[in-house]
């Protein structure tokens, strides 16, 4: 039976459980050993440092946020349609699990390089690049240009742009000047997005 691997998933499972209920900020090795109801010293065996551990947490996240793309976008047959898909799941996961989509993309505290600190890291550039891949193709797609640079940028923006309203709506900050839009706001918001990067789409 292999007994360090369940005890490491343990130690991942009470981070995301504490990441979720009281955000980054709560994440500590002693007190993800004490949830786990191991010593305190047992997770440096795994996560020689707070940065490896956050980074392990997030991995997670961007797990979830993976299957959930993969789903919503499985039947989108047009690119446009499935950058729609994609930035409603992106905006609808930030608001499920707001704690973790705020560690996913802070990469100041992650393990986000070429080389983590240690040989069997979470390696996140394995986890989020491809994410970002898949926009720019799609963006390409859609305005039928090369990948490269120009897709690229409009990607970025793009995810700026969805980020932004996530952000601003977990805080309340959009319903504020949407006043009386509707429940429905952020999903005429990603279409704005869509709109403002891609162009509107042909009647």
């Amino acid at each position: 039976m292999d007994v360090e691997g369940p005890l490491r998933e343990r130690l991942v499972d009470a981070g995301v459980e504490l990441v979720l209920s009281e955000g980054t900020a709560s994440v500590g090795l002693r007190e993800i050993a004490r949830r786990a109801g191991v010593s305190h010293g047992a997770p440096r065996r795994y996560f020689p440092t707070h940065r490896a551990l956050l980074s392990a947490i997030a991995r997670r996240g961007f797990e979830e946020l993976g299957a959930r793309s993969a789903a919503a976008t499985a039947g989108a047959a047009v690119p446009r349609d499935e950058l729609a898909a994609l930035g409603r799941v992106y905006v609808t996961y930030a608001l499920e699990r707001r704690g973790m989509f705020e560690l996913m993309f802070r990469h100041d505290l992650l393990d986000s390089g070429e080389q983590s600190e240690t040989p069997d890291g979470p390696r996140l550039r394995e986890a989020t690049l491809p994410i970002f891949q898949r926009v720019t193709e799609l963006v390409a797609r859609c305005r039928a240009q090369s990948l490269e640079p120009s897709a690229a940028v409009t990607a970025a923006a793009l995810w700026a742009n969805l980020h932004g309203i996530a952000q601003l709506w977990s805080w309340g900050s959009l319903q504020l000047a949407l006043c009386g839009e509707g429940s429905d706001s952020h999903d005429r918001l990603i279409e704005a997005a869509l709109d403002a990067h891609l162009g509107p789409m042909a009647s």
